[in-house]
């Protein structure tokens, strides 16, 4: 299991108006245990697009990265650990300056 331990939300700008509803990026630092799959000794973060439509809200798209290299870490997330990310970024998207 994934525990988020800091983060920070933008909203992203859609000058030309093409994306239905509002995109939120989170950048999510985690922490997971060393005997999960997931584990790197450099740390991991998890960049996420978060949609907010009027009836919904949802993640469009995540990404798992190494804090220290930046490379990306192709791994999916199981889907509690979903749920946790997708709970987390709807209880927060608020806290964005241009909400």
């Amino acid at each position: 299991m994934i525990n988020i331990t800091s983060y920070t939300v933008e909203r992203v700008k859609d000058p030309f108006g093409i994306l239905s509803g509002t995109r939120y990026e989170f950048l999510l630092d985690i922490e997971v245990e060393e005997d999960d799959e997931l584990y790197s000794e450099n740390g991991l973060y998890i960049r996420v697009i978060f949609s907010v439509e009027e009836t919904q809200s949802r993640i469009a798209k995540y990404e798992i990265y190494e804090k220290s290299t930046q490379r990306y870490v192709d791994f999916d997330l199981e889907d509690d650990e979903v749920a946790v990310v997708e709970a987390f970024c709807q209880a927060h998207f608020t806290d964005s300056d241009e909400t």
